[in-house]
């Protein structure tokens, strides 16, 4: 007897495929084999029209932010080290000055040009560098990240950087530019181990970083204030790498990298008995909790660009081209 091929067995036949074909797509996208939305495809991070439009996003709350000191204008487009800073540094303002900023000037960030590199997966970012009205003729280099689709473009990394040191990066026919793996060992210093190399250096110094006045000029500014009449200065440095904290790298035209990575410092003065720590200025006394006695604990969020050279070039230093610091808590004792 011949089967039934008739519409009701087709229909069975055609629900049963379209089973077969939820179920095997569903066990694809458990196992990571499927690409979904690109999260797999090496892809550009924005095109410039999008980057342009996140920088304007970004000013324009970051100066509603800054003229009201209300961190909660600005929060949803900055992350990480700027996020840290910038709310400190806001919530010190509005302590003093309830009623807003009375010195505010509107940021103008001008002359933007950005690096976008391709990459996949999330999160994914791209550099804008910029001439601010502020900062003097220094550009201004800001790292946007977003982990996602849905969410905003949020700044993590703002440093200054002198005119004219800012590299040329490699890219692509397109003009697009190359992330570098946080592991590379195509590097003097992997990416990921620079937080951690250079608070080493702070504390016991070395031979891996260029001279500059965020290497040994300011380790020479700490031991000369370490030790005054009636007051010692102890400082603690420690990396900071999890998370938005996480260092960015794109690869430099000379084989090298442009790494932005940030870093964790603790500052204690502790006044000698019978004498008293140095009253701070009153933004550093509005993010201070307990009564300041003999000593004063102040920690910092500082966020670092720097150049690190190819593996086996003839300077193997990192040079710190540029680095912002914001105190974001103290401790009196």
């Amino acid at each position: 007897m011949s089967r039934d091929r008739g519409p009701r067995r087709l229909r069975s036949l055609d629900r049963s495929a379209l089973i077969a074909a939820s179920v095997t797509a569903l066990s694809l996208t458990a196992s990571g084999c499927m690409v979904v939305h690109g999260e797999r495809e090496v892809l550009p991070a924005a095109t410039r029209a999008e980057a342009a439009k996140a920088l304007q996003q970004f000013t324009d709350a970051y100066n509603k932010a800054d003229k009201a000191y209300d961190s909660s204008l600005d929060a949803d487009f900055v992350a990480g080290a700027l996020a840290d800073i910038d709310r400190a540094r806001l919530k010190a303002g509005a302590a003093n000055n309830p009623d807003g900023n009375p010195a505010h000037t509107p940021l103008k960030l001008t002359d933007a040009k950005f690096t976008i590199p391709k990459k996949a997966g999330w999160p994914r970012w791209f550099v804008a560098d910029a001439a601010g009205n502020k900062g003097g003729t220094s550009r201004w280099l800001l790292v946007f990240t977003r982990g996602g689709l849905d969410e905003p473009w949020q700044v993590a990394y703002l440093t200054l950087v002198a005119q004219g040191k800012v590299p040329e990066f490699k890219e692509d026919a397109d003009g697009f530019a190359e992330p570098v793996p946080v592991n590379s060992t195509r590097l003097a210093v992997a990416p990921k181990d620079l937080s951690k190399d250079y608070t080493s250096y702070l504390k016991a110094g070395g031979d891996g970083f260029a001279e500059g006045v965020n290497t040994d000029q300011w380790r020479a500014t700490r031991e000369k204030n370490a030790k005054k009449p009636g007051l010692v200065t102890q400082y603690i440095d420690e990396p900071l790498t999890s998370g938005d904290y996480a260092p960015l790298a794109l690869r430099t035209k000379d084989g090298g990298a442009l790494v932005f990575f940030t870093t964790h410092h603790y500052e204690k003065q502790t006044a000698a008995q019978g004498t008293s720590v140095p009253t701070p200025n009153k933004d550093v006394l509005a993010l201070t909790t307990g009564e300041i006695k003999q000593s004063l604990t102040m920690q910092f969020v500082s966020n670092e660009v720097a150049l690190d050279p190819p593996k086996g070039s003839g300077d193997q230093k990192v040079t710190v081209l540029g680095r912002i610091q914001g105190l974001t808590s103290a401790q009196g004792e």
